[in-house]
């Protein structure tokens, strides 16, 4: 499955760095006016209008820590296509774009949501497991 992957976005989300598979990047934008909505899924901060759309906001650090999200925003929105959905994922930096294919997960490296790694300056960086992520909000969604 890692051998697919062309690109990543990296991004800074809390205390993570992560990579998005470019593949189902749309766009990065500033995050516009948030409208709180009621969610099983602490992580999910509201809806938001894009392109005449309303579209999730999921807070990606509180996702992948598995906690609330902060009450300050990030700011930078990353909207993604995920089941045929879209999902805006606010991080806090949208940082750079990787063009290099994903390494495997070491062995005994505990990575989870992973789907592959990429070497960056600063060490390996996750390449997010998108489909299962969308996974987890769509069972959080149904309760």
């Amino acid at each position: 499955m890692t051998a697919g992957l062309s690109g990543f976005l990296l991004v800074r989300a809390g205390d993570r760095r992560v990579g998005l598979d470019l593949s189902q990047v749309i766009e990065v934008t500033q995050l516009g006016p948030v409208h709180p909505v009621p969610a099983v899924e602490p992580a999910l901060r509201g809806v938001v209008a894009v392109h005449g759309r309303m579209v999730p906001v999921v807070h990606l650090g509180s996702l992948l820590a598995g906690v609330g999200y902060p009450a300050e925003t990030g700011g930078v929105a990353v909207l993604v296509k995920l089941d045929g959905g879209r999902v805006c994922f606010e991080v806090d930096e949208a940082e750079i774009l990787m063009r290099e294919p994903a390494l495997p997960v070491p062995p005994g490296e505990a990575l989870p949501w992973a789907v592959g790694v990429a070497r960056h300056p600063e060490g390996l960086v996750p390449l997010l497991d998108l489909p299962a992520l969308s996974s987890r909000l769509m069972e959080a969604a149904a309760q």
